[in-house]
């Protein structure tokens, strides 16, 4: 994605290397199910064992980040949507 001048530098620090909104949906999509996969699942209830072997965080540490993160690339989505900032196909 190019610069304009009326780009804030949290739209294009976003997405600075996509180039179409197909991948920037692709990029949301797995920050929310990273999301997802981020929540201490183990510590919420009784699991059984295998439970505790795939998903490995136990805090709310890394939820706590990716939730913002998410947030902050769907914004800039909106943002490059409503101001016509994707390339068109040729």
């Amino acid at each position: 994605m190019e610069k304009t001048n009326d780009m804030p530098i949290w739209v294009y620090l976003a997405f600075s290397s996509i180039e179409a909104r197909r991948t920037a949906l692709i990029l949301i999509g797995a920050s929310a199910l990273f999301t997802l996969y981020c929540i201490p699942w183990v510590t919420l209830a009784e699991m059984p064992e295998w439970v505790g072997k795939v998903f490995r965080i136990d805090d709310w540490s890394w939820f706590a980040m990716m939730v913002p993160m998410t947030i902050w690339y769907w914004l800039a989505l909106r943002w490059v949507d409503k101001n016509a900032g994707w390339k068109l196909p040729e």
